[in-house]
């Protein structure tokens, strides 16, 4: 990877949050208007972005083979990171009430806010397909494992079934049938669906800057002692795991590639609605998104710097 355009690339993403930031001060953040930049992201950009990727890479019995490979370590790495989080919690907060929080938070990351933008600008449409791939494998692990851990009654039911089924999984389903049947959409389409998936960084990165915006003094200083569990886990820990297993593992310079750059993507925008959905601390998942997400300004371009040097 070209140090040069991923330190470009993140100068673009800091500019976006310095915009949203600034933009924050011009409307009233509600629950209203946190649900029209999600909507708009969720449910419209990220889905484009997703089946933009499949439209523009030729699908083939390799590729699908390849794209079963990266949901299932998508999981693994996943999983990986909240047990890390969980076993240094356990050390260090023995008998604290968070230390479900604070394994979720340290082993999912915002792969598809940040993961699949950033990596369809790095490696182009096929890092993008399988950025979108390994955000599949996140969301899995979120709406099952997650939420069995939040749970105080621990039932996996029908209705977190339905969790899992969401639009951005349906887009990537949708795109891959379509893919496999050889079935061409119209220019107009393709063209449409070109220009939403360009929203999607804006967007997010508007997004994250609002928020940073409405981060209390108090509530930092109240949950700030315990987020270094997940911020050092999710940046840095978890990225030089992922980064090892690659040595072992011969997998395609893009496929290697794109899985290195969502292990070190910051915690999932989505923890604190998350969390409040199931009676936990939400202040802690807001948190711990915003000084992830801006501490990973930094971390992201350091930790690619010793991957080119070491792994790649």
């Amino acid at each position: 990877m070209e140090l040069n355009v991923v330190i470009q690339s993140i100068a673009i993403i800091s500019c976006m949050i310095l915009i949203g930031a600034i933009l924050s001060k011009t409307f009233k953040f509600n629950e209203d208007t946190r649900g029209v930049f999600i909507s708009l992201i969720v449910n419209v950009a990220i889905p484009c972005i997703i089946l933009s990727s499949i439209f523009h890479v030729e699908m083939n019995e390799n590729i699908f083979k390849m794209i079963v490979l990266v949901f299932c370590l998508s999981i693994l790495i996943n999983l990986i990171g909240i047990g890390v989080g969980w076993l240094l919690a356990f050390v260090f907060y023995r008998q604290s009430a968070i230390k479900r929080e604070l394994a979720l938070l340290s082993g999912l990351g915002n792969t598809g806010f940040i993961g699949i933008p950033l990596c369809a600008v790095l490696l182009g449409p096929e890092g993008a397909l399988y950025a979108a791939i390994f955000d599949a494998g996140m969301d899995f692990t979120t709406w099952t494992v997650g939420v069995f851990m939040l749970q105080k009654n621990k039932i996996f039911d029908i209705q977190t079934f339905k969790s899992v089924i969401n639009i951005p999984i349906v887009a990537i389903v949708a795109g891959l049938v379509i893919a496999y049947f050889q079935f061409t959409p119209p220019l107009l389409v393709i063209n449409l669906v070109d220009q939403l998936a360009a929203i999607a960084a804006p967007l997010a990165m508007f997004y994250i800057g609002v928020l940073v915006m409405t981060l209390q003094g108090s509530k930092v200083k109240e949950s700030g002692s315990k987020v270094w569990i997940p911020l050092t886990t999710k940046l840095l820990i978890l990225p030089g795991i992922v980064a090892f297993l690659m040595l072992f593992l011969k997998l395609e310079q893009t496929i290697m590639q794109t899985i290195l750059i969502q292990s070190m993507m910051p915690t999932l925008t989505l923890a604190s609605i998350l969390f409040a959905k199931y009676s936990a601390d939400e202040n802690l998942g807001a948190i711990t998104t915003v000084l992830s997400t801006l501490l990973a300004l930094l971390t992201i371009p350091f930790m690619i710097y010793l991957v080119n040097v070491y792994v790649l």
